[in-house]
C-alpha cells in the first residue's frame, strides 16, 4: 500500500474537545439556516412542474438554452438533451402559471435569441413529482432500515458503542451537507439524494477501517496504554489510506463541480462537502465519542462505592 505518512503520531484524539465545538457550531449553523428558510428548496423531481420538448433547427447547447431562459427567471430549470443535439427536454419548476402560458413565455424569450436559431416546441404538459409522498416515505424507511443494519453489523463485529458512534457520525455528515445546501441556496434533487447516500456509505466505510485497526491493536496492545492512545494509534495507522481515499473523492468532485455543467454541480457540491466532513467525522465524531463513552464507563466501574454511614 502507498504510504504518504511514515509512522505518523499526531494527537487527533487529544484535540477532540475542540472538534466537538466545531461540529456543534457547523451543525447549528446549518439547522438555523434550514429553519429560517423554511426547510430545503426542492426541485421539480419532488414538486412537479411543466415539461417542454423543443427541437432546434441547428444543434444547440445546454448553456445557450439556460442563458436564454435566465432572462425570464427560469435559468435553474432542468435541461436535458433528448436523443440528439437538436432536441431537448426542459423541466420548469412548479408555478402558478398554466402549462400553456409557460410554453408561450418560453417560446417568446427563445425566439428573440439569435444564438439559438429557429426551433419548434413539440409538446407542453404538466408533470407530477417523480418522487411522490409514498415514495418519499418508502425511501425514508429504507434509509432507517439501512442505518439500523449498520448499527447491528458494527455492534456484532465490534461493539454497541462503536455502532452508535458511527450512526451519530452519519447523522452529523448528513446535517452538515443539508446545512451547506441551505446556506448556498441550492436545490434538493434526486442527484443530491444520490450524493448523500454515497457520503453515508463513504463515512461508514472509513469508520469501520479505523475500528478494525483498533481491534487488531487491542490484541497486541502495550501494557499501560490507555484506550484513547490505542484509538489515536489506530487513526494514525490508517491515516495514509484515509488521505488517499479522501483525495481521490475530492479530486473527482472538484472536476465534476467545475466542468460537469449545471446538472451535476449540486451533486458534486454535496460530494465535495461530504468527503471533507466524512473524513473529519471518522476521527472527531465516531472515534472521539467511542473514547469518551469508554472512559465514562470505565470511570464508573473503577469508582469506589461510598461507605454506608453507621447509625
Amino acid at each position: 500500500m502507498i504510504e504518504i505518512f511514515r509512522n505518523p503520531n499526531y494527537d487527533f484524539i487529544g484535540k477532540r474537545k475542540w472538534a466537538y465545538y466545531v461540529s456543534i457550531a457547523f451543525t447549528l449553523i446549518g439547522i438555523v439556516s434550514l429553519v429560517l428558510k423554511g426547510g430545503l428548496r426542492y426541485d421539480i423531481d419532488f414538486t412537479g412542474g411543466t415539461l417542454i420538448q423543443v427541437r432546434f433547427e441547428q444543434p444547440a447547447s445546454v448553456d445557450k438554452i439556460r442563458a436564454s431562459l435566465s432572462k425570464i427567471g427560469l435559468g435553474e430549470s432542468v435541461i436535458q438533451q433528448f436523443g440528439d443535439p437538436h432536441e431537448f427536454i426542459l423541466r420548469m419548476p412548479l408555478t402558478a402559471e398554466r402549462p400553456e402560458q409557460m410554453g408561450r413565455r418560453v417560446q417568446a424569450t427563445m425566439s428573440g435569441d439569435a444564438a439559438l436559431g429557429k426551433f419548434e416546441i413539440r409538446r407542453v404538459e404538466f408533470v407530477g413529482p417523480q418522487v411522490g409522498r409514498d415514495l418519499q416515505l418508502q425511501a425514508l424507511y429504507a434509509v432507517l432500515a439501512g442505518v439500523a443494519g449498520i448499527l447491528i453489523y458494527i455492534a456484532v463485529r465490534f461493539d454497541f458503542k462503536g455502532g452508535a458512534a458511527a450512526i451519530i457520525a452519519v447523522f452529523h455528515d448528513v446535517l452538515v451537507c443539508l446545512g451547506a445546501l441551505s446556506i448556498t441556496n441550492r436545490e434538493f434533487s434526486l442527484p443530491v439524494l444520490a450524493a448523500l447516500l454515497t457520503i453515508i456509505g463513504y463515512s461508514v466505510n472509513d469508520t469501520i477501517v479505523a475500528y478494525d485497526r483498533l481491534r487488531e491493536n487491542r490484541g497486541k496492545s502495550v501494557r499501560g496504554m490507555s484506550f484513547a492512545q490505542q484509538m489515536n494509534n489506530a487513526v494514525n495507522q490508517t491515516l495514509s489510506r484515509t488521505v488517499l481515499t479522501s483525495l481521490t473523492v475530492l479530486f473527482s468532485a472538484v472536476i465534476l463541480f467545475l466542468f460537469g455543467g449545471r446538472t451535476l454541480e449540486d451533486f458534486a457540491f454535496v460530494l465535495l462537502v461530504g468527503a471533507i466532513t466524512g473524513t473529519y467525522s471518522t476521527t472527531y465524531v465516531a472515534a472521539a465519542i467511542v473514547v469518551d463513552w469508554t472512559n465514562y464507563v470505565e470511570g464508573r466501574v473503577r469508582r469506589p462505592k461510598k461507605a454506608v454511614a453507621k447509625a
